[in-house]
């Protein structure tokens, strides 16, 4: 059936005589062919560009972290003094040291909460360190997916998840380097 299909249409084709100029029709001319075509908004995903400038916290949207420093963090304008853990209705301080000290016992705190975290994410310093696989096992098994990055990293993160709407918390250990996010 295809056969006979493509040999009618190349004997009417070959009866009116094949024609390769520009010219011939509007079936063997696209303007991804031309050279003058210029990329539209509508022809690729790469070429369109998206800025994003919040003029205004909305609502309900969970906490947002604008600064750390050595000394602490600064949450929705709190100053927070150390190490912090930044919960869905609060910002508490956290006791830990370093990244050593997060245990078992240091996350009871995230895992008692109600609602039920979904994302934990864990800012252990200047550096993206190894966390226990014990702790990271027990908050498996609490159903809570956890994220462990250098604190500016986890800052943004957190930041990104929270600002989606979702249920997330943050511990956070002060870095040797201070800055102001966007």
């Amino acid at each position: 059936m295809a056969v006979t299909m493509c040999a009618r249409l190349f004997l009417q084709r070959s009866s009116q005589g094949l024609r390769f100029s520009p010219l011939t029709s509007t079936a063997f001319t696209s303007p991804f062919l031309s050279r003058a075509h210029r990329l539209g908004p509508s022809d690729d995903e790469m070429y369109q560009r998206t800025t994003v400038s919040v003029m205004q916290k909305e609502p309900g949207a969970g906490a947002m972290i604008y600064s750390y420093s050595p000394r602490g963090f600064n949450v929705d304008g709190n100053r927070v003094v150390g190490p912090c853990a930044v919960l869905p209705p609060a910002i508490l301080q956290w006791n830990v040291g370093s990244y050593k000290d997060i245990t078992i016992e240091s996350m009871a705190l995230f895992h008692m909460l109600e609602p039920r975290i979904e994302v934990l994410v864990l800012g252990t310093g200047g550096r993206s360190e190894r966390i226990d696989p014990k702790v990271l096992a027990f908050l498996k098994s609490k159903g809570i997916a956890v994220e462990v990055q250098d604190t500016p990293n986890a800052c943004a993160t957190f930041n990104f998840l929270s600002s989606e709407r979702r249920v997330v918390a943050a511990g956070l250990i002060p870095p040797p380097v201070s800055t102001e996010l966007e």
